[in-house]
């Protein structure tokens, strides 16, 4: 039978917010357990929650960035269930009346075509405490540091078909939030987590399955992991006669597998009721207006605009507008230098490479955007030839200054004066005389190989300092001569 997969996903992400959404404690990753949480926090008796204005402006900024409904008037209720982390017993949350509601976001898939996944509703929630396992013997701790922190929760329709899809979702929510400066997405630090719900059903079937919810699950390798596996239990399970049961599992890395955790509540099972400490939210169009202003270009505009502007490829686009900073990283080389293909060639070839090597960040790159943008203009004006700027870069990458700096302390400019070129030449072929003749004596197809060979003695023979097109042009001349 073929299958067909549902996935629906709800991504948490964590509102960079220097206070939690209801008190005035802190929110920075790292901080010693349990120093971070404030009597509204720990759920004291007589304390009173207090919103954050600044969690409501970057949920509208979401909002307005996937061209969602913001609803005029939204409520925050509490979702009760006890775990040991959550000391008030309840976690505040939206439910009938979300914030953000019906919106949308297209991906670009594998094949380069685009998909619009529908996006049902964001809400504003706060985060539980954690519970530590590793460093108590028979015991769990629990740090409420986390407790309270601003999430939003976005929630996307069960438009997604594979995991590969899933993967460019969350990436391209994962650059949303980066561009609009809502969320810092470290995916380590668990600042965007995402539950997975998967199902599967008969191809052509209008019904869905009964959907798994894989909870918390922390990178883009992971969740094509966690789906692929859970896919492939559900199809074994419903081909050997068994029943998929709603539930929440957990995806185990180490063994590649997921793996049940408990069955899955409904809402009823919360007991949602409107929060009494908490008066609704209305969003005033004046406020809205401000909001959208304040946008910044979004990775779909920025991805348009480098296609027209600098005409580049559309997969060249896509890669450069991936993230804001690096995106603003080739436009600082572009700027510099003035050609965008060039800039898109280094920026995705040598830089990239430099910085996966090392595992850095493009914010972290030991060459500037404006060394780079120096060191391609040298290429441009024959300075340097393309071999030469590799050393340059490597040169630079260490520190050594920028590319004229470079240039003039190695000696690397490239020797451009014809007379010189020929000079070598003649020495070239001199000390080649043999091939010369065997070169002369042959046929079109084996000359195309011999070629080579002469521009390699040349380059040698200059230290990789002549112009490799000067090279080539004296070269033939004399050759055929």
């Amino acid at each position: 039978m073929q299958w067909e997969t549902v996935i629906g996903l709800e991504i948490h992400a964590q509102l960079a917010t220097r206070s939690k959404i209801f008190s005035g404690s802190a929110t920075t990753f790292g901080a010693e357990p349990n120093t971070q949480a404030s009597l509204v926090d720990l759920g004291m008796p007589g304390t009173l929650p207090v919103l954050n204005a600044e969690a409501v402006r970057m949920a509208c900024k979401f909002g307005l960035a996937i061209d969602a409904e913001i609803a005029e008037k939204n409520v925050f209720a509490r979702k009760n269930y006890f775990y040991p982390d959550l000391p008030k017993g309840y976690q505040t949350s939206q439910m009938d009346h979300p914030i953000v509601g019906k919106g949308f976001l297209d991906i670009t898939l594998e094949d380069g075509t685009q998909k619009r996944i529908g996006i049902t509703r964001a809400h504003l929630e706060e985060d539980a405490g954690k519970s530590l396992h590793e460093d108590f013997h028979g015991m769990s701790g629990i740090d409420l540091n986390r407790a309270g922190t601003p999430l939003l929760e976005i929630v996307s329709e069960p438009d997604i078909r594979s995991a590969k899809e899933a993967v460019a979702y969350v990436k391209a929510i994962h650059a949303l939030v980066r561009y609009l400066g809502i969320c810092d997405g470290n995916m380590a630090e668990g600042s965007l987590r995402c539950d997975c719900n998967v199902s599967v059903r008969p191809k052509g079937q209008a019904e869905f399955g009964t959907r798994a919810e894989i909870k918390n699950v922390n990178s883009f390798r992971f969740i094509e992991k966690a789906i692929n596996h859970e896919v492939q239990r559900q199809i074994e399970l419903i081909e050997d006669g068994g029943k998929v049961v709603q539930e929440t599992r957990l995806y185990d890395p180490n063994k590649d597998e997921t793996r049940s955790m408990r069955s899955k509540e409904e809402a009823n099972d919360y007991r949602y009721f409107p929060c009494p400490d908490l008066l609704p939210v209305v969003i005033e169009q004046r406020f809205l207006d401000e909001v959208r202003a304040s946008l910044p270009e979004l990775p779909v505009e920025k991805r348009e605009r480098f296609q027209r502007e600098y005409g580049l490829s559309a997969y060249d686009a896509d890669v450069l507008a991936a993230s804001r900073e690096m995106a603003d990283y080739f436009e600082g080389v572009q700027q510099v230098c003035g050609d965008a293909k060039l800039a898109a060639n280094w920026v995705m070839g040598e830089l990239s490479s430099l910085l996966n090597k090392d595992n850095l960040d493009i914010d972290q790159s030991p060459v500037s955007a404006e060394h780079l943008g120096g060191m391609i203009q040298r290429i441009k004006d024959n300075t340097i030839s393309g071999k030469i700027a590799k050393m340059v870069f490597e040169a630079m990458a260490a520190g050594e200054g920028s590319a004229d700096e470079i240039i003039e302390k190695k000696g690397l400019k490239q020797v451009t004066d014809s007379g010189a070129i020929e000079k070598m030449l003649d020495e070239v072929l001199a000390a080649n005389a043999e091939q010369v003749e065997q070169y002369r004596a042959s046929d079109e197809a084996k000359r195309g190989k011999m070629f080579g060979f002469f521009v390699g003695q040349a380059m040698k023979a200059s230290k990789g300092k002549a112009n490799p097109a000067q090279v080539n042009q004296l070269l033939k001349t004399k050759l055929e001569g």
